[in-house]
């Protein structure tokens, strides 16, 4: 691990950097949690913790039985 601090908190920032460069528009479903998990090299729990982490930062928003979709955009 090239830096200190818990996975979760790294992928989430990637993430956030997609949602921020337009790679992820607003509107856009995020894969499920195992693709997910499979594109960024984690656990599907991890995941979840990604996708809170997504979700108290008001990017994302998780429909049940739908998905997660890309609602914002970090400042």
């Amino acid at each position: 691990m090239d830096e200190i601090g818990y996975t979760y908190m790294r992928v989430a920032d990637q993430v956030a950097d997609e949602i921020r460069t337009g790679r992820l528009p607003q509107g856009a479903r995020l894969p499920n949690e195992r693709a997910m998990g499979e594109q960024y090299g984690v656990a599907p729990g991890t995941i979840r913790r990604v996708m809170r982490e997504l979700r108290d930062r008001g990017l994302v928003t998780t429909l049940p039985n739908k998905g997660t979709f890309v609602t914002g955009s970090p400042e």
